[in-house]
Order: C-alpha cells, then structure tokens, then sequence
C-alpha cells in the first residue's frame, strides 16, 4: 500500500512538475483536448470527412479532382494522426518530438485554413466534424491561436520530464495509432458511435422542420447597375432611378450580410416516380416507414441492396411503407434494379441530405409517427 502511495505521487510530480509554470501545465492539456477533441469526432465519423475531402478536391479543381480516390485513407489517417497528438500531449509521449509534430501540422493546416477563409471554396472546414461547425475565419483564427500555443510550449519543452521508459512510450504511441484506426473502421462497417447529426435516432423530422415566428431570416445587400451615356453607375433599393427613362438597366447583384435562422432540417424532401413530392405523407404516416439510403447507387453495396429486399418483403406483409431514396438517375436506377433483381420503388432526394441522413450506402432508417426509431448499416440489417 505504502509502494502504491509513493508511485502515485511520484507519477502526478512527473504529470504536473513544479519546475514548469503552472500557464505550460495548462498550455499542454489544453492542446492535448484539442486535439483529442478534434480527432475523436473525425474518428467517429470517417464517411463525414471523406465527404468533407471529397468536397476540398472538387472545389480545388484540376488535379486535385483526380485525387478523390484517396478521400478515404487520408481521412483516417488525419483523425489518427490528431489523436496520436492529443493523447501523446496528454501523458506526455515523447514531449519534444510530439510538440514539433504538432508545429508541422499546424504550419501545414493554418495557410489553408487562410487560403479557405479568403476564397470560401467549401461552406465551413469541417476541422470539428458536426460536433462543431464553425465559419472558415473562425477556424483560421483557431489555428493561429493553436500554432501560437505549440510554439511557446516547444519553447519550454525541453523542460518537461517523460512519465513513462522509452519502450512503454514506442507501445502507448503504437496504441494510440491503433486505437484511432480501430475507431474510424469500426464506426464505418457500422454507424458513428455518436450521432451529431440533426437526422439523430429520436428526432421528430416535422417538428425539426419548423421554423418559429419572428425568426430572422436571411439579409442581403442588393446593388443594382444602371447605365447612362456610356457611364455606369451603382445604386441601392433606395436611391435607383425608378422611372428615369434615361438610365438603362445592365445588372444586379446580392450580397449576403447575415444569415437568418435555418431549422435543423431544412432541405428534407422526398420525390416518387412519377415526380409526385410525398414528403409530408411519409413524416406524417401514423405508422412505420422504412427509408433504404443509397445516395449514389453505383458506390452501393449490392449485398447490402439485395438483403434489403428480404426486409421490404416483409414490411409489405406488415404493411410497413418502404421506399429506396437515391440521388441517382432513372437509367442508372433501372440498370441497378436489373443487375440486383430487387423490387422495392425508387424514389428521390438531394445527395447531401441523404449522406447526412445515415453514413451508410446503403443504410436503412426506420421512421414512426415522422420520430426516427432506429438507423442500421446494411452490414447490421
């Protein structure tokens, strides 16, 4: 008991040394949550940041378009490399060598998060998943905040002392990579350990849809140019030549000031075949509705598709609604539904809305009384 004692106090001195400022102590852990923080919500979402890398490549252009096919592995290997970070700061793995690495990903990160801020190619950077969704000059601002703090504790790391011998260190560090790797391709054979998104297991789609009374809404700043013996010249909604004859109309622009408030789901809408909009029977059903996912039929699972029909067969007998929701078109829905045999009807809906709706393709939502019930990768059907 006396040992346990004294290895337990020996421990936290090392943890929390009195010859480091106390500010250094908090610097460490701060970066350390940071960059669990940031890792973790990666981690349990892979799908989300392939997306959020598929959309980087697409909006860059050019050569970058062709790097799409490694959307995936980059994403495990950034949400594993930032849990690497955090944790090694956390007990203090190879302190020295785990600050420079922060300091080169963070050199890396902060000019493209600049290069983001400045040219907006993507909405927000996606830095924490949908656990935090910040704007771009925020995350730029984050970064520079984040480089200042690693490069003043890189400062002061040499005086921080290893907990542990350098063979458990090598072991803690192997696990690390090994639990951030585990993390992502568990939770992408299956569904996200935790659900940030607003299409979550008990959410009512109808009430989420609601906007409230008096809510803002959107501003614009709207510039009108018109034309006058070759001159032209721009006005606003409150001093344009309304009735001069004179002045000829050439063009008109908008300029977004602030966004008003957007409901949590604000873009959920379901088309049949015959291009019919049946959302509001589907969220209103007093009964069960069973959604097949598949945003892009030709990425989906066949197996997946074809075990989705043995549970559309039984719905029917049920009489549980059931209807595949996929981006795809007519052509590529026919040729699908003849190379898997499957029968259940088609319908459509935007590709985002539907990568948002379940990270799975396909994926199967199970809705009641418009409340979603249940949400199963097509491994686990």
């Amino acid at each position: 008991m006396w040992i346990y004692k004294k290895n337990k106090s020996q421990f936290f001195k090392k943890l929390f040394p009195k010859s480091v400022p106390l500010f250094m102590i908090i610097v460490r852990i701060l970066l350390a949550l940071v960059f669990i923080f940031s890792g973790f919500v990666k981690a349990i979402d892979p799908l989300g940041s392939t997306y959020k890398f598929e959309d980087y490549f697409h909006a860059f252009g050019g050569f970058f378009e062709k790097l799409s096919f490694i959307a995936f592995p980059a994403a495990i290997i950034l949400s594993s490399l930032e849990l690497l970070i955090g944790l090694s700061f956390l007990f203090k793995i190879k302190i020295r060598k785990t600050s420079v690495m922060a300091l080169l990903f963070m050199l890396v990160m902060t000019p493209l998060t600049l290069y983001v801020a400045i040219n907006n190619p993507v909405t927000d950077c996606g830095c924490f998943g949908d656990a935090l969704v910040i704007s771009n000059w925020a995350t730029f601002y984050k970064n520079v905040a984040l480089i200042l703090l690693v490069i003043l504790f890189l400062i002061y790391s040499k005086k921080m002392k290893s907990l542990f011998l350098p063979r458990i260190e090598n072991i803690a560090i192997l696990a690390f990579i090994l639990i951030g790797c585990s993390v992502s391709v568990y939770s992408y054979r299956h569904l996200p350990m935790i659900d940030f998104r607003p299409y979550k297991i008990g959410v009512n789609i109808p009430a989420s849809m609601v906007v409230p009374e008096n809510s803002p809404t959107d501003k614009y700043e709207t510039t009108f140019i018109y034309e006058k013996d070759g001159l032209k010249k721009e006005f606003t909604l409150e001093n344009y030549p309304k009735g001069d004859s004179t002045w000829k109309f050439v063009d008109q622009k908008s300029v977004l000031l602030s966004h008003g408030y957007k409901a949590p789901i604000h873009d959920f809408t379901i088309v049949n075949a015959q291009y019919e909009d049946i959302t509001e029977d589907i969220i209103t059903n007093p009964g069960s509705t069973y959604l097949l996912i598949m945003y892009d039929i030709n990425k989906a699972s066949e197996k997946g598709a074809k075990k989705a029909e043995a549970i559309y067969k039984k719905a029917i007998n049920s009489g549980i609604k059931f209807y595949a929701l996929t981006a795809s078109s007519d052509d590529e829905v026919q040729e699908f539904i003849q190379k898997t045999g499957v029968t259940y009807p088609f319908c459509k809906t935007d590709p985002i809305t539907l990568k948002t709706i379940i990270r799975a393709n396909p994926g199967l939502v199970l809705i009641t009384k418009g409340t979603i019930k249940g949400k199963w990768n097509w491994r686990d059907f």
